[in-house]
């Protein structure tokens, strides 16, 4: 067992465990592995000052917890001590087609939702009068609150929020909130 201790006698059990290839360099045979290198090896060398400063959880040199970008937009609005149940909603796209559209297809517009141009959010309230609706829209955002419900509706587009118009239709019992749609491919799309 003592023979084992030499790093030639190990370096010679390697050879006849492993035999090298006749491709193989009689040099790279007895790399260790530590010589070896990773993907993290790729690119100049980093000191330890510069993975420091590129951390993503060391902040800067003010004293805030955390900053406005890490606050999703409606956080203020989320109140899990509410006992009013989420009203039942439904989201739909809405684009404006003409007969060019249609028959013609003289525009680029297709029925996918990147041609939509609004977006319509049917909200039923059930037992709820038109006084007793509280809205507030945002671009990313929508907030309803009346006496019986509470929703607070993280919206799958950004849209125009001074731009919407809501309506309340008495006989169905359900609010109808038409928003425009803020993408920045628009111009592009909707040419």
């Amino acid at each position: 067992m003592e023979g084992f201790s030499s790093v030639t006698n190990l370096q010679a059990l390697s050879t006849l465990l492993n035999p090298p290839d006749e491709d193989d360099e009689g040099d790279c045979a007895f790399v260790p592995s530590t010589a070896k290198l990773g993907p993290g090896h790729i690119g100049p060398a980093k000191s330890a000052e510069s993975k420091v400063a590129t951390s993503p959880y060391i902040k800067d040199s003010s004293k805030d917890i955390w900053s406005e970008k890490e606050v999703a937009e409606g956080a203020q609005f989320d109140d899990i001590t509410d006992p009013r149940p989420q009203p039942e909603y439904d989201i739909v796209l809405k684009q404006r087609v003409g007969t060019e559209d249609i028959f013609l297809g003289m525009s680029r517009k297709d029925p996918s939702s990147m041609c939509c141009e609004s977006m319509v959010v049917k909200i039923k309230l059930p037992g709820t009068k038109f006084m007793e609706v509280v809205l507030d829209v945002k671009e990313k955002f929508l907030d309803l609150r009346t006496p019986k419900y509470r929703l607070g509706l993280h919206l799958p587009h950004p849209v125009h929020s001074q731009e919407g118009t809501a309506q309340f239709l008495s006989e169905k019992e359900e609010l109808e909130v038409t928003l425009p749609m803020n993408r920045p491919m628009d111009c592009i799309n909707l040419a």
